[in-house]
């Protein structure tokens, strides 16, 4: 394996050429058993998960059981001893499904929030990946890490509804480099469709990177205030989830979903409080823009804060024009 820190300190002075060699490797990280994970490769994120799926899942034997809940899969360690395997390699793991549609929990030495993998055998940040077998179907899910999706931190957080299941046409504000888009994508499927807005032009690249191996993202590499200048390339959407921590958020979002969400549609929005008035208590600035949303036909239904997860943040669900209900 690859040495780190100062890998010369307790190596014993071999005094011959055969010792400086084995110095030199020390340095460069080059033995034969760790060259594989010291060279970053073809495949960027198995350096980063420390583990190659492929030969997860076809080094051992491999059991796959229905256990009522969810699929039972036992992961065989790795060649070598396991080690950094993700998830508990070697142990048995179970994946449930989530009471939201499309998202599962993965139960193994620690739980973990899952979302089924679009494109098998890829990695989008870096995040660990299990995979199974059913038959002769490969099914990997990948970890959703709610402290770098905001989304994920309000599903842990217990929040009732997200309104984004298979098959859902969603709007996404402030995509970013595709971290929680490329959750979305793996929940909405083949079937949905995800319009991911950004403005930042280092930040689309990555975006158009995510966008390239998964078909149902449509990256839109513009500014959400304008939504003119993409109606064109934009439908009728069920969802808009908006990240974009900007002080005029809500006026963001209320300009999209008069363009692009359906009656009765809904939105999940993101509100990090010093963005908008760093000066006020997060409550008060909370309360400001639910007020806001009101005055724009969007209804509020639920707030929740995203603590532990994130700080002064807090996440607003609601439908956008709401039928009148009938009067009895």
């Amino acid at each position: 394996m690859a040495v780190q820190g100062s890998p010369l300190e307790g190596v014993e002075d071999l005094g011959t050429e055969e010792a400086e060699e084995d110095e030199e490797a020390l340095v460069t990280g080059e033995e034969e058993e760790g060259e594989e994970d010291s060279v970053i490769g073809e495949d960027e994120e198995d350096s980063v998960t420390g583990e190659d799926e492929e030969e997860e899942v076809d080094s051992g034997p491999q059991m796959v059981e229905d256990s009522g809940a969810g699929v039972a899969a036992e992961v065989p360690p790795e060649e070598g001893g396991g080690g950094r395997g993700g998830f508990g390699a070697g142990k048995k793991i179970t994946v449930e499904p989530h009471r939201h549609e499309g998202v599962f929990i993965c139960r193994g030495k620690e739980d973990a929030l899952v979302t089924r993998n679009m494109v098998v055998g890829e990695s989008v940040y870096g995040e660990k990946r299990m995979s199974i077998e059913e038959g002769e179907t490969k099914i990997e899910y990948r970890a959703w890490n709610p402290f770098r999706s905001k989304l994920a931190a309000a599903i842990l957080g217990g929040v009732d509804q997200i309104h984004i299941k298979p098959g859902s046409k969603v709007m996404y504000l402030g995509a970013a480099s595709g971290t929680t888009v490329s959750h979305v994508s793996d929940i909405v499927g083949p079937e949905g469709l995800v319009y991911a807005v950004e403005f930042s032009h280092r930040s689309g690249r990555d975006l158009l990177n995510v966008a390239k191996k998964r078909t149902n993202i449509i990256p839109i590499i513009e500014d959400a205030r304008h939504p003119h200048k993409y109606r064109m390339l934009v439908g009728m959407v069920d969802v808009i989830f908006a990240d974009v921590a900007q002080p005029d958020q809500t006026r963001i979002v209320a300009l999209n979903a008069h363009n692009f969400l359906k009656n009765g549609g809904h939105f999940v929005i993101s509100i990090k409080a010093n963005c908008i008035d760093s000066t006020a208590p997060p409550e008060a600035v909370f309360a400001s823009e639910v007020k806001k949303m009101a005055g724009e036909n969007m209804k509020p239904q639920e707030q929740l804060t995203l603590e532990p997860y994130e700080r002064d943040h807090a996440v607003v669900v609601g439908i956008y024009r709401a039928p009148p209900k009938d009067k009895k």
